[in-house]
């Protein structure tokens, strides 16, 4: 038991800041899964409120652990693997992001939350928009990466 206590340690100090980045990477790729990716689209009964409103309270619930109303989201409904390829080589490194970004070659079908306008701030009501469009993604790195962000579309 002490020698792994002490393998333990020894790990942290070495490479503290790096199994702590990897860690943190690793869970903006499974948040982007969850957050962003809906296939197939799920589709609520008749009485629901509408796909945005309920979706974005669990976002930001996931999220922003606020109370705070996001202005946009984006969903997509596509398979994760047709998604997941445009990050395998990303080129670009968008600096304001601090990562690399990459534009996907396809379109796909997308639904866009947006924050409807004129409202209290915690009231959050969201309109949705469906539509299919080319995702502008951050990846987590250059080459076999994984998306961890959509930043637009186009």
């Amino acid at each position: 038991m002490a020698v792994a206590v002490a393998w333990l340690v020894f790990l942290q100090l070495a490479f503290g800041t790096a199994l702590v980045v990897d860690i943190e990477m690793q869970i903006a790729i499974k948040d982007f899964h969850m957050l962003h990716v809906d296939y197939p689209r799920v589709h609520y009964p008749k009485g629901f409120q509408g796909y945005c409103n309920g979706l974005m309270a669990y976002v930001r619930g996931r999220k922003q652990k606020s109370w705070y109303c996001p202005q946009i989201h984006y969903m997509v409904h596509a398979p994760w693997r047709e998604v997941q390829k445009f990050c395998k080589y990303s080129e670009s490194f968008c600096e304001n992001y601090n990562e690399y970004c990459t534009f996907t070659e396809d379109s796909f079908p997308i639904t866009i939350c947006s924050l409807a306008p004129n409202q209290p701030p915690t009231s959050c009501h969201y309109n949705s928009t469906l539509t299919n469009q080319r995702l502008y993604l951050l990846c987590s790195g250059k080459r076999d990466a994984e998306p961890i962000d959509i930043i637009g579309v186009y």
